[in-house]
């Protein structure tokens, strides 16, 4: 889950758009649905080898999961548990700060998170030792690669890429970020948004959360099978 971009619009509107690179030997996902987690309904597309999510939202709140936290780290199971399983606890509780409080992270592989709740966006990240969290304003765009794929080089070139993207974009659009998830780069297949290692590591899917005065959806797209979905919560 390895490529992440946030823009702010006017009233609290946000555009949340994840590329997800994974293994093609992996079983495609779930298409996003409704589901229940103590008593809150969530939407998100369903990993079905893990069980979880790297990108789920609910009526207030959205959550997008990237394996890695500041470097790249030592693969080393038994892990307790999938990451995406952890994403999905965190809407077990009430807010960010409970959650830190009160998870137990130990034995869970390095991720970061990205949270946007009333409360304000925050990342979460978890290195395999300690937590750490971070307010970031709202009102600026950003942009985060997975720290297991991407190195800090091409980290740094693809936030140059984003910057270019907006400097001719002013106006953010559904359409315009997720376009740029396919289009961005510079004919790198290797590091490029749409990533391709050899036709063994790839971009499989797109998933943007879009919130609008009106409500909040999900757009989907399984890059693999030629699929696709809108989702909204239904109101309660």
């Amino acid at each position: 889950m390895c490529t992440v971009t946030y823009l702010p619009k006017s009233n609290n509107e946000y555009i949340l758009t994840s590329s997800r690179d994974e293994a093609t030997a992996r079983p495609s996902a779930v298409l996003p649905k409704e589901y229940s987690i103590d008593g809150k309904i969530i939407i998100f597309p369903k990993d079905p080898v893990g069980g979880g999510s790297w990108i789920a939202y609910s009526e207030s709140r959205t959550a997008c999961l990237l394996n890695g936290a500041f470097k790249k780290h030592k693969h080393n199971p038994p892990y307790k548990k999938s990451r995406g399983l952890v994403l999905l606890d965190y809407f077990s509780f009430a807010d960010l700060n409970t959650f830190t409080s009160n998870y137990n992270f130990s034995k869970i592989e390095p991720f970061t998170l990205v949270i946007i709740e009333p409360l304000g966006l925050f990342e979460l990240r978890w290195d395999g030792a300690q937590t750490f969290i971070e307010k970031l304003d709202s009102n600026k765009p950003l942009i985060w690669s997975s720290s297991t794929l991407y190195s800090d080089e091409i980290i740094s070139k693809r936030k140059t890429w984003f910057s270019s993207w907006l400097n001719s974009n002013p106006k953010y659009s559904t359409e315009g970020i997720r376009s740029f998830h396919t289009l961005g780069g510079e004919g790198d297949k290797e590091n490029d948004f749409l990533m391709n290692r050899n036709n063994l590591l790839l971009t499989i899917s797109l998933t943007s959360v879009v919130k609008k005065t009106s409500g909040i959806e999900m757009v989907y797209e399984d890059l693999t099978n030629k699929s696709s979905i809108i989702i909204a919560l239904t109101p309660a």
